[in-house]
């Protein structure tokens, strides 16, 4: 009989100090967010998306990404990145201490007007100017599509589209690009085909999952992407999270969520579940909210229930 092959070791970024703050209307306190990422770095976590450098209107609660990013310069055991917009967050990003920039990019025109007031083939073509200061810095630059299996204004985005762009990213040497399921409209299958297609046309490429739960799809989304060789992922703890420029979105796949099931399926994440457990508690007792987490709900499935005193057999 013929098992499941699944890679044996996994990466996983949490996002939830960039996607998930992003979404909170009211103001989280730098010295809280630092302590939130303190409290993420005793998890075992690796890699971690910080911040976005963008414009203070545009995402108010980040408006203190680089003191955030200072903040916590002696976490070294954590791979820092951050979202940047343009050349100028870019700069922003780096003189905070910033090793890796997350490009930002649509699928889709409609979504790209509304998230960065461009059109995509415009945004990408900017990225040039940022690629050539971060190689000049020696900072690493991964580049990322939002609404790549689907936008809410256009619908279902071709994998040729996404070839289309994967082209261009690779030409300009990106060698690491991140595919946003921004609102949830990818299934299963499609996100395997997909994969099939990318990973063999373009296998210098490495390619990371960004998966919102919105229908109720990521995980199976992810264990999707997971056979298809995919070993880097991003999830935000708690569930939280959402895009301020695609209505309806949710929060990305919680990380507690993400970690046990690999964990049960003997795919080694690295991290420890009940911390992550701990930490998404502190976050929900602290906003109020989470975003969805199965395992704040049932705990993992190594939480057993002591058996009923007394019961016995009823004949029928």
């Amino acid at each position: 009989m013929s098992k499941m092959i699944l890679p044996s070791k996994v990466t996983i970024c949490e996002v939830a100090p960039r996607d998930g703050f992003q979404a909170e209307k009211e103001w989280i306190p730098t010295e809280e967010k630092i302590k939130i990422v303190r409290s993420l770095a005793n998890t075992g976590v690796q890699s971690m998306e910080i911040t976005s450098f963008v414009h203070p209107k545009a995402i108010p609660q980040l408006r203190d990404a680089a003191e955030v990013v200072q903040g916590v310069q002696d976490l070294t055991n954590i791979k820092f990145r951050a979202l940047v917009p343009n050349v100028k967050g870019a700069e922003r990003a780096i003189d905070a201490g910033i090793t890796k920039l997350k490009l930002m990019l649509s699928a889709t025109d409609s979504h790209s007007l509304s998230n960065a007031n461009r059109l995509v083939e415009d945004a990408q073509n900017g990225f040039a100017p940022i690629i050539e200061l971060a190689e000049k810095s020696n900072v690493t630059v991964g580049g990322s599509i939002s609404v790549a299996f689907g936008c809410p204004y256009e619908g279902k985005v071709s994998v040729e589209r996404l070839s289309s762009i994967v082209d261009r990213y690779n030409q300009m040497g990106v060698s690491e690009v991140s595919l946003a399921d921004t609102t949830g409209m990818a299934n299963p299958k499609q996100v395997y085909d997909y994969l099939g297609e990318l990973t063999e046309a373009f296998p210098n490429i490495a390619f990371s999952m960004h998966l919102h739960n919105t229908r109720g799809m990521a995980l199976a989304n992810a264990v999707a992407a997971l056979q298809r060789g995919v070993t880097l992922f991003d999830s935000s703890i708690a569930g939280l999270g959402g895009c301020p420029y695609a209505p309806g979105a949710s929060g990305n796949i919680a990380t507690e969520d993400l970690v046990h099931a690999f964990e049960e399926m003997g795919v080694d994440t690295g991290m420890d579940v009940d911390r992550l457990i701990d930490v998404a508690k502190e976050m929900k007792e602290y906003l109020g909210h989470d975003g969805g987490s199965h395992l704040l709900q049932a705990g993992p499935c190594s939480a057993l229930s002591p058996k009923p005193k007394g019961q016995e057999k009823v004949e029928a």
